[in-house]
């Protein structure tokens, strides 16, 4: 029974660190969240920057693993260069282990004021920054608080005779100390939170100086593999950020390992408190890494590139455009011209697949628009990133209006990918999934809608390369006669739900948020004829009828 409550306690011990970093990542998120994403793009301009950079992101976010898909999605869309990417980790697990450093260093007697004044901040203030900042000095008491029950917790494992004894097998067998130490950081998506478990034991006293090493490195390599985890799914620059950092702190352990015993004892010899050995562990083999791995940045993002390969470019990446061609403005509007066509073409096939799983009730149809509407993400930024760098100087009047022509046709398809993964697919899983019927004459006017706003979409792509005058008068009278649609189908299910039919009340908020969203998506397909108007003369500026 003893056993079972010391067990209790440590636990929750635990989960009180893993929530107050939760609370603290939230909080500063919110109060600073924007600043911070913007500091770490632009902080990366030097080596020393990017290392500063990404210890003060973790510092303020308590996580490196935040920094780590922060700094990732940045590569990933051309804003941080590999090899800066690297020094920003290397500096994020600086910073993660100063957290820890900082936090053992006996100020946990301050915990029930940090707490108090979080909570005073957060209930007097209004603004969602200031909200933030309460939470963030919760999570930081909370953190504090958690290191005196973890003290309590582990005292009485001194006199543990099972646990000496496992602890006697571990010592003996550091590979697999560091092993579980690794696995418990994975699981909890945190190295500081098992350090701080490694802290409380070793002031306890029932590890050994060498084992108190091996568990520290277990720790550092376990925290990395959560950003590899999460960045799978992303393009492979995002993905050789994180693999790169876990390559660098997994070699760090392989080298410290076979020495973990000497180095303990070369820093008990140090004047520092003999009860924060894990932490001072823990800093001590983020600075080494650190410094040995930073002049090996740019190589490691080489040799990353080569373990990664970039993806066919026919898959999901721009095949049109082509580098070569910055310098010759006509031919690189032309690459862009043809991208964003496939663009369009992307989201044809996204409201195709829609439509036909509306008609058949098939789910299957919508497996894989969420890829693609990634897909029409990554192409519509890649296109904006291309036409961006054709810069000012040389560029004819003629050329720079087509190149906004091509970005606004571009931002318009994203959008209509937005509309048809996070509107229409919901709405048909809704229908399918509860099998709802809609009544024989609203799936009629919703299917005629779906097939006229592909209709609408093939025009467009014609009118973008055309610059047809006449299609472009034609699709924007077309986006009337939709306003028109929608109208009258949303008055006849009116019409419908009062005289009492039972399938227009079972699918009535579906019924309504289709025909919205269709109508917004015929919208953006119009805007391309705007441009091709107002340059013929044919375009109002106002819809309202002048007065008398």
């Amino acid at each position: 029974m003893q056993s079972t409550i010391v067990m209790v306690n440590l636990f929750g011990a635990v989960a009180l660190l893993l929530f107050g970093l939760s609370l603290v990542k939230d909080g500063v998120t919110r109060a600073f969240g924007a600043r911070l994403r913007t500091g770490l793009a632009q902080g990366t301009s030097g080596a020393v920057r990017s290392f500063v950079t990404g210890l003060i992101a973790t510092l303020a976010l308590q996580s490196s693993t935040a920094t780590a898909l922060m700094t990732a999605s940045f590569v990933e869309r051309g804003l941080v260069r590999a090899r800066m990417a690297q020094i920003v980790l290397l500096g994020a697990n600086v910073g993660t282990a100063m957290t820890a450093w900082i936090v053992a260093i006996g100020i946990g007697w301050l915990s029930p004021a940090i707490i108090l004044a979080g909570v005073v901040v957060h209930r007097m203030s209004r603004s969602s920054a200031r909200q933030g900042g309460g939470f963030a000095l919760v999570g930081i008491g909370l953190m504090l608080l958690s290191l005196d029950l973890l003290s309590a917790a582990t005292e009485p494992m001194r006199e543990s005779r099972a646990l000496a004894a496992f602890l006697g097998m571990l010592d003996s067998a550091w590979p697999v100390a560091l092993i579980i130490s690794a696995g418990l950081a994975f699981a909890s998506s945190s190295s500081l939170a098992i350090v701080m478990l490694v802290l409380s034991l070793s002031s306890a006293g029932v590890l050994s100086a060498g084992l108190t090493v091996a568990l520290v490195l277990g720790a550092n390599l376990g925290g990395a593999i959560p950003p590899v985890i999460a960045t799978l799914g992303s393009a492979p620059p995002a993905r050789r950020v994180t693999l790169g950092n876990l390559v660098v702190r997994g070699m760090g352990c392989l080298i410290a390992l076979p020495i973990a015993g000497i180095g303990a004892e070369w820093l008990q010899h140090l004047p520092l408190p003999r009860q924060n050995l894990p932490v001072d562990i823990h800093l001590v083999f983020n600075l080494v890494v650190a410094t040995v791995a930073w002049p090996f940045a740019g190589l490691l993002a080489r040799l990353m590139s080569r373990f990664v390969p970039d993806e066919e470019a026919g898959e999901t990446g721009p095949r049109y455009l082509d580098e070569a061609t910055l310098d010759t403005p006509v031919m690189a509007l032309s690459g862009a011209t043809r991208e964003v066509l496939r663009v369009g073409d992307l989201v044809e096939a996204m409201l195709t697949r829609a439509s036909n799983a509306f008609n058949n009730n098939d789910l299957g149809e919508l497996y894989d628009i969420g890829k693609m509407e990634k897909q029409v993400d990554l192409l519509q930024q890649e296109v904006k990133i291309f036409l961006s760098r054709l810069g000012r100087d040389g560029l004819g009047a003629e050329d720079g209006r087509r190149s906004i022509v091509i970005i606004d046709y571009a931002i318009n398809l994203e959008h209509m990918g937005d509309i048809i993964e996070k509107g229409l697919c919901e709405q048909i899983d809704k229908k399918v999934t509860n099998g709802l019927k809609f009544s024989e004459d609203g799936y009629q006017e919703l299917k005629s809608l779906f097939n006229l706003t592909i209709d609408n979409l093939r025009i467009a792509q014609t009118i973008f390369v055309s610059r047809n005058a006449d299609l472009a008068r034609h699709l924007v009278e077309v986006k009337v006669d939709v306003r028109h649609m929608e109208k009258r189908s949303a008055e006849r299910h009116l019409e419908r739900l009062r005289d009492g039919l039972l399938q227009s009340l079972q699918t009535s908020s579906l019924h309504l948020d289709m025909l919205r969203d269709l109508k917004r998506i015929n919208a953006h397909i119009a805007s391309v004829a705007y441009p091709i108007l107002e340059e013929s003369g044919l375009l109002t500026e106002s819809r309202l009828r002048p007065e008398a």
